[in-house]
């Protein structure tokens, strides 16, 4: 492990030492812009800046001066304004350390809400059924922005009741971690949720149960067993919290490591940002390590001496009385996306209508028009292919990297505590400077930090099935290590971590959008979900539909998704 982490640090670090070479543009005159805007760029100001700054040298002398710079604990001076970067660095650290603990208390607090039910009716013994977790979905599909702007609009604007912007008292605390802790939240208590049936199906929980123990017992040995798996999760998830705020940052104007780490990008400041990446980097690390012991901890001699406890698998037609298809939730969810998406593609999405600008909903324009006159309903329509075919195409590419890196844990765990410290703007602005911005760049810088949490969890799993009793029982009679990799590991890791990556997919469309937004995904006019409702955000006091359109459409996919993802599953079955 320790080496995947060293290796994935290496590469990172060294790939965002390469961005002056490889965005094609001229750091040196970026740089004098960010310096003197009134500066005319003459060839000899120019240069005079890249001998300043070691560019005429080449990458690798200017790259093998910073690590060492670091390895005596100097990470240099902004190319910017001269300052060191240090005091920046810890100065943004400290406030995305403050916004992630209350980030993450929300989180915490809305994931015990979401599993409470499950778990009382599962100490109980009257678990009967699992529910489609269409509410942990919505919730987990809610675009970080999106809360952002409606908190600050009711919560700021009309209610008076919290400040808008800065970063002075606690009070502004509570409208950014709102927005960070409520996505994160719901996928958090998706997953919980998801996981706990298993637990309770597994053989000693009958046992302690018919042995007299209360249910308060049984609840907290089921979230001991339970939680071992998802406890990676959380460290990913805190520190997603931490340097993955951008969107939320720059709306209610806080000074973080990730907002940060952006303007540097976007300045070419080269020892800024990579001091900010290396941070963030580290936190990961940190983060996974402490996830890791906590995680042994609660497995206990178990892990160690191969003498976990699994469910009993589900053979043939075995529980098809307890399957389910979830309720009316599917058949909704599905009849209005395919109405609203069929109305829509008979409709034209460029077409301008300048007097129904901002307007709300008509004859002429069944779900209102955007800031350009363009009616709402056509975007939205001719947005689905787009938005759910890369969309789906991204998860499907991140759930097969991370089933396939999760079979080596030790690999797979460390290398996803690096690369998920890297924000997705940070690694879309990267993967642009060498594909250009477009759908491809920001699809491929997506997948890339899109796969850590699967192939976290996968890991977790895949070491957790290793040492089950049963399967020390099958090494002992000769079973082949194939055949318990085909018949016991996939079969039992496969399908939680593919409802984990069908539970990301609309988080997946609002990576791409917020890319997009940024000038780095897909550009206007493209009629792409995320995009579109990136583009109503700032009117959306005025015409609230034009940014609730496509954002409900991307909830109902998200519902949908996660709705069908629990059909046809035993209430209490192997995962």
């Amino acid at each position: 492990m320790l080496f995947s982490r060293s290796v994935a640090l290496v590469a990172i670090i060294g790939v965002v030492g390469l961005l002056p070479w490889l965005s094609g543009r001229d750091a040196a005159l970026s740089l004098l812009r960010a310096r003197s805007a009134e500066q005319e760029p003459t060839a000899e100001a120019l240069e005079a800046i890249r001998r300043e700054l070691g560019l005429d040298g080449g990458p690798l002398p200017l790259l093998g001066g910073w690590l060492g710079g670091v390895l005596r604990g100097d990470l240099g001076r902004s190319w910017a304004d001269g300052g060191a970067v240090l005091p920046s660095v810890l100065s943004g650290l400290g406030v995305s350390l403050t916004l992630m603990a209350a980030a993450l208390a929300v989180t915490l607090a809305l994931t015990c809400a979401l599993c409470a039910p499950t778990l009382v009716r599962g100490a109980r013994g009257t678990l009967r059924g699992r529910g489609t977790g269409a509410v942990a979905a919505v919730l987990g599909a809610l675009p970080e922005f999106l809360i952002a702007t409606v908190l600050l609009v009711t919560l700021s604007v009309w209610l008076g009741w919290l400040p808008p912007y800065g970063w002075q008292e606690p009070r502004h605390l509570v409208l950014p971690a709102l927005a960070l802790g409520i996505p994160a939240g719901g996928v958090l208590g998706r997953l919980v949720d998801d996981t706990l049936p298993a637990a309770f199906a597994e053989p000693w929980v009958g046992l302690w149960r018919s042995a007299g123990c209360g249910p308060g017992a049984i609840a907290r040995a089921v979230l001991r067993r339970a939680l071992p798996a998802l406890v990676p999760q959380l460290g990913l998830v805190a520190v997603g919290l931490a340097g993955g705020a951008v969107a939320v940052e720059t709306v209610f104007a806080v000074p973080g490591i990730g907002r940060t780490a952006l303007g540097a990008a976007e300045a070419q400041d080269l020892p800024l940002l990579q001091a900010a990446v290396l941070a963030l980097v580290l936190l990961g690390v940190l983060a996974g390590i402490l996830a890791s012991a906590v995680r042994h901890w609660m497995l206990g001699p178990g892990l160690r001496d191969a003498a976990l406890s699994l469910p009993a698998p589900v053979i043939g037609g075995q529980g098809n009385s307890e399957r389910r298809l979830g309720g009316p939730v599917p058949g909704v969810c599905g009849a209005v996306l395919v109405i609203t998406v069929g109305w829509g593609l008979l409709l034209d999405p460029l077409a301008v209508d300048v007097a129904a600008r901002l307007a709300g909903p008509s004859w002429d324009h069944p779900l209102g028009a955007d800031a350009l006159g363009r009616d709402v309903l056509a975007r939205v329509g001719h947005g689905a292919a787009a938005t759910l075919g890369v969309s789906a195409l991204v998860c499907a590419g991140s759930y097969v990297i991370a089933l396939t890196l999760g079979l080596l844990p030790g690999l797979a765990s460390g290398a996803a505590e690096v690369a998920n410290a890297v924000p997705p703007v940070i690694a879309g602005i990267l993967v642009a400077a060498v594909l250009g911005p477009g759908t491809l760049g920001a699809s491929v810088a997506v997948a890339l930090v899109s796969w850590p949490a699967l192939a976290a969890h996968a890991a977790a799993l895949v070491s957790e099935v290793r040492a089950a009793a049963h399967l020390t029982a099958q090494r002992a009679i000769g079973s082949s290590p194939a055949w318990i990799l085909t018949r016991h590991v996939l079969p039992a890791v496969a399908g939680p971590v593919a409802r984990h990556a069908v539970l990301r997919l609309p988080g997946i469309a609002l990576a791409m959008a917020s890319l997009g937004f940024l000038g780095l995904g897909a550009r206007p006019p493209a009629p792409e979900w995320g995009l579109t409702l990136a583009e109503s955000l700032p009117y959306v006091e005025r015409a609230p539909w034009a940014a609730l359109v496509p954002a409900g459409m991307l909830l109902l996919l998200a519902a949908l998704a996660v709705s069908l993802s629990t059909a046809g599953r035993r209430t209490g079955g192997a995962a």
